[in-house]
């Protein structure tokens, strides 16, 4: 028997039947669009539970009660005090700031895909102090650079500092971006902006944690004195460019950003996988790293379809058109690289599963790497550079994150199809030999050059002691 759409005068009967039986309320209605904080899925959570997990701070309800975390608790109250001695009239602002939490109270609810039991006192009051020690924290990292704190741990102890940046990206240790903009530009006094924006400001604390992220740092020299030490009003300082447009949903969307390919490509469905790193360069192709403006994603497939077919020539530096140049921005890997994927992974899969860049990149990266030669020759090229103890652990780290991770489309359809078009030629399999074997450096290439000259120099003495031998 099925539910016809015209029995209205039935439904409130069955419900009541199903909420009896499984003891609920009556569901809200669902603003998907509204949700960017999620818990991270059971099945990617179950692959590394600690990666999703904070190590010493609590940002937003998720993990507002993990007993683990409590301690930093007093940190933030004594931040809470250092951010009144910067505003004039500290109480009565940070009333007012209050006073918009509340009236933003479900707003900011609604962005989280759980709901919680937390009453409305303890919720506001719990974002106001989350947004004032990350607002503290930003302004302080910024200030470092020309004033010591002796008295703050966060600043002395690099381990803390690290761990607590760490949290900070953690997809469910988040707070709405909205709350620290308002936050920025409502309460923190201009003459304490020296950046255009809180998105530079946020930018340049993350670029000391994550190395992918520099190009976007404000790396303007701070002058001494630039500081203002008063609490009255006074003009904030002229920038340069910024992202201060930019509205991201939180931090760990902030450094997706950072990463997207400069060219947004829609994606393509596509079966076809790129081979190793090392089948691909004995068939011609060359692993080139990526310099200049690029984003992490920016991945490139080039070549000269005529002067490509003298590969071998490409062992030059000034015939670098004669290559076929995989060309990929430098991936620095160290013991945070981890973490910080997974949680963007989770972050795409949940709230972004129609543009998912970051995890073609994994899937790409993981299709170049199998085993630790595949590593050592990345590394060669310095397209990789790593910390860990080995190239195996590098190997295992890479085929590990996309583990469980679902894609329908891939932003590098035609880079793939190039690199396996290429693959697939026996020609440039033959002229790669060529190179790797006579060709790989300028002196082999020389001395190859100069075997050959002798060769045909042989030769032509043989034939011209024959033609002499018939004549006599």
């Amino acid at each position: 028997m099925g539910v016809h759409s015209g029995s209205s005068s039935h439904e409130p009967k069955s419900l009541e039947l199903v909420k009896h039986v499984i003891d609920i309320g009556v569901p809200e209605k669902l603003r998907l669009s509204e949700r960017s904080i999620y818990k991270v899925p059971f099945n990617l959570r179950e692959v590394n539970k600690d990666a999703y997990t904070p190590y010493c701070i609590s940002i937003g309800p998720i993990h507002f009660e993990g007993v683990n975390l409590k301690t930093m608790q007093e940190h933030k109250l004594r931040y809470y005090l250092f951010f009144l001695d910067r505003v004039s009239n500290g109480q009565a602002i940070m009333k007012s700031f209050e006073h918009y939490l509340q009236n933003k109270e479900q707003e900011i609810r609604r962005c989280y895909s759980e709901k919680f039991t937390l009453s409305t006192e303890k919720f506001v009051a719990m974002m106001l102090l989350d947004a004032v020690f990350i607002m503290e924290l930003f302004l302080r990292n910024y200030e470092s650079k020309s004033k010591s704190f002796d008295d703050d741990l966060i600043m002395k102890q690099s381990w803390l500092a690290r761990d607590i940046a760490r949290d900070l990206i953690l997809l469910e240790n988040q707070i709405p971006f909205f709350v620290l903009l308002e936050l920025y530009e409502k309460v923190v006094p201009d003459c304490k902006k020296e950046h255009t924006g809180f998105v530079d400001l946020a930018f340049e604390y993350f670029a000391f944690y994550d190395p992918q992220m520099w190009l976007f740092s404000n790396n303007q020299e701070t002058k001494k004195g630039n500081f203002c030490c008063s609490k009255e009003p006074c003009k904030a300082k002229s920038k340069g460019s910024s992202f201060k447009d930019l509205k991201p949903e939180h931090f760990t969307d902030l450094i997706r950003f950072s990463y997207l390919p400069t060219d947004e490509t829609k994606g393509q469905a596509s079966d076809h996988v790129p081979r190793t790193a090392t089948k691909l360069q004995d068939s011609g192709e060359y692993f080139e790293k990526g310099g200049g403006k690029r984003k992490l994603l920016d991945v490139t497939f080039e070549k000269k379809q005529i002067l490509s077919l003298c590969l071998c020539l490409g062992c030059l530096q000034c015939l670098n058109h004669f290559k076929a140049r995989f060309r990929i921005p430098q991936l620095k890997v160290d013991h945070n690289t981890e973490c910080l994927f997974r949680n963007l992974i989770a972050f795409e899969q949940c709230h972004y599963p129609d543009k998912p860049y970051i995890c073609n990149y994994v899937n790409l990266i993981d299709s170049l790497i199998h085993t630790q030669l595949d590593v050592e020759l990345l590394v060669e090229k310095e397209v990789i550079v790593h910390e860990l103890g080995s190239h195996k652990e590098v190997a295992s780290l890479v085929n590990g994150l996309c583990k469980h991770v679902v894609t329908n489309s891939t932003c590098y359809y035609d880079t793939i199809k190039g690199l396996n078009d290429h693959y697939k030629n026996k020609w440039y399999h033959t002229m790669a030999s060529l190179r790797l074997v006579y060709f790989r450096d300028l002196w082999r290439a020389s001395s190859t050059v100069v075997g050959i000259a002798v060769l045909i120099f042989a030769v032509f003495q043989f034939l011209r002691a024959l033609r002499a031998l018939f004549k006599t």
